[in-house]
């Protein structure tokens, strides 16, 4: 009979509990935030990653009615900084831009991390993406991938691509397009996005997969000859270059991403608070052009559409990396 007796009041006192918990995730929220936010970015100040950031963090401040300041923590192609962000107390005063390197591509390249991407963050908004343009340099005839394509496999090793990164969006892609297109292209491996740039302008190396905010101008100067983008549809700055779907490679798709995320734990009261603050920020049309000025598209979404985007690239990427065989540096 005491079992018995004892079982519902245990019951009911947990519901108590939970119900108190609840509320109290409730009351948080409300306050939130009471002092400054820390969002980290992990790479240096004046890239994409950055400028976005800052951006965000601005907008965020001005409706949080709490500073929001940017760390720049970089290091270790952007593993220093993640691994900041997943070692911070998850209260919701630390938050920082997740990007595809350290997050979704480094749990197959870099098996040694300190942080474990899927498991130390939670997840609050997709901020925006850019796609990844393919260039070539002006002087070669090439108008197409199918032209590039027959040229490589004429003369297999002939023909030279610039690799920047190991393990980024636009050295994945590279990988996926040689894969698909089975040829063999010769990798030149650069320490950074401009001096890869410069070459292939100079004629050094033949082309380049490039985020498209890092080329553009150079586009548009006619320095470079712009051959597909690889996200699923045309790019509004860029109307002209076919997709790599349309001209026959639906496989070679990927576009690199900001999003914002903060470490496992933060109650999901804040996350809300948070998403919901951010995504009304992603909708404005000043954000909107702001991000299309630079080449990228400002996304949105709920924290569980942003969390099932990162399982997926996580899936894609494991592929690539398996597939050709790579290695972290």
């Amino acid at each position: 009979m005491k079992t018995f007796l004892r079982t519902p009041i245990i019951v009911a006192l947990g519901t108590i509990v939970s119900l108190a918990a609840g509320i109290a995730g409730v009351a948080c929220a409300q306050d939130y935030p009471t002092r400054p936010i820390r969002l980290i970015v992990p790479y240096p100040a004046g890239g994409g990653t950055d400028i976005a950031g800052r951006w965000m963090a601005d907008k965020l401040s001005a409706r949080l009615n709490q500073r929001v300041f940017v760390d720049n923590r970089a290091g270790a192609n952007g593993n220093l900084g993640t691994d900041n962000i997943a070692k911070a107390d998850a209260d919701g005063y630390v938050i920082g831009m997740g990007t595809p390197g350290p997050i979704t591509v480094g749990r197959s390249l870099y098996p040694d991390l300190p942080y474990d991407p899927k498991k130390d963050f939670a997840p609050i908004i997709l901020a925006n993406e850019s796609p990844v343009v393919l260039v070539v340099n002006p002087a070669l005839p090439f108008q197409s991938l199918k032209e590039i394509v027959v040229a490589a496999k004429a003369s297999p090793g002939k023909l030279t691509t610039a690799l920047v990164s190991t393990g980024s969006v636009p050295h994945l892609l590279t990988e996926m397009f040689k894969i698909s297109a089975g040829v063999d292209v010769l990798d030149v491996p650069y320490k950074g996005g401009a001096p890869a740039t410069l070459d292939v302008i100079s004629g050094q190396v033949n082309m380049l997969f490039s985020v498209l905010p890092l080329v553009l101008p150079n586009i548009k100067a006619g320095q470079l000859r712009a051959i597909a983008i690889t996200s699923k549809t045309r790019s509004p700055l860029l109307p002209d270059v076919p997709t790599t779907a349309e001209q026959g490679y639906g496989d070679v798709v990927g576009s690199a991403w900001n999003g914002i995320v903060a470490p496992a734990g933060t109650p999901k009261a804040v996350i809300d608070k948070l998403n919901a603050e951010s995504a009304s920020i992603l909708a404005d049309p000043d954000t909107k052009e702001r991000f299309t000025a630079l080449g990228m598209e400002a996304v949105g979404g709920s924290p569980q559409s942003f969390a099932d985007y990162l399982q997926a690239e996580s899936d894609k990427w494991a592929k690539v990396i398996a597939a050709a065989h790579l290695r972290a540096p």
